[in-house]
């Protein structure tokens, strides 16, 4: 919106020069008109898609929350009024997944192994 030059309250105060022969003013209030109303209608749905992304990335957020919560599987309601079941992941979502059990088990096994991991020489088993 720093782009924008005119307001609708601009274009209705705006007033024009009146030189001979030139335009008829009745037809150039007409167009200003049709432009101020066309302005108010873009401004009015800018506003309203502003407000949805706002909304949604909201939602995008709580989700991701959601997920993270869940143990980074999707939750999916059966619509029966049970609970929410686990779904499969899929396929590319899951070698991610897989990525981070790997990291998380190395992790653990440092912190319960601690200088047992550490006095092995082989190293095959960390990530």
């Amino acid at each position: 919106m720093e782009n924008i030059n005119y307001t609708p309250k601009d274009i209705l105060q705006k007033e024009f020069k009146q030189k001979m022969r030139g335009y008829d003013p009745n037809d150039v209030d007409s167009f200003l008109d049709n432009i101020i109303k066309d302005y108010e209608t873009f401004n009015k749905e800018l506003q309203s898609l502003s407000d949805e992304n706002e909304r949604l990335k909201v939602q995008v957020d709580e989700l991701n929350k959601q997920i993270a919560v869940s143990g980074s599987q999707p939750m999916q309601s059966t619509g029966t009024g049970t609970a929410p079941t686990r779904t499969a992941p899929s396929q590319p979502m899951s070698s991610a997944t897989n990525m981070d059990i790997l990291k998380r088990l190395s992790n653990l096994e440092r912190r319960v192994f601690g200088s047992q991991l550490d006095n092995n020489t082989n190293d095959s088993h960390r990530l």
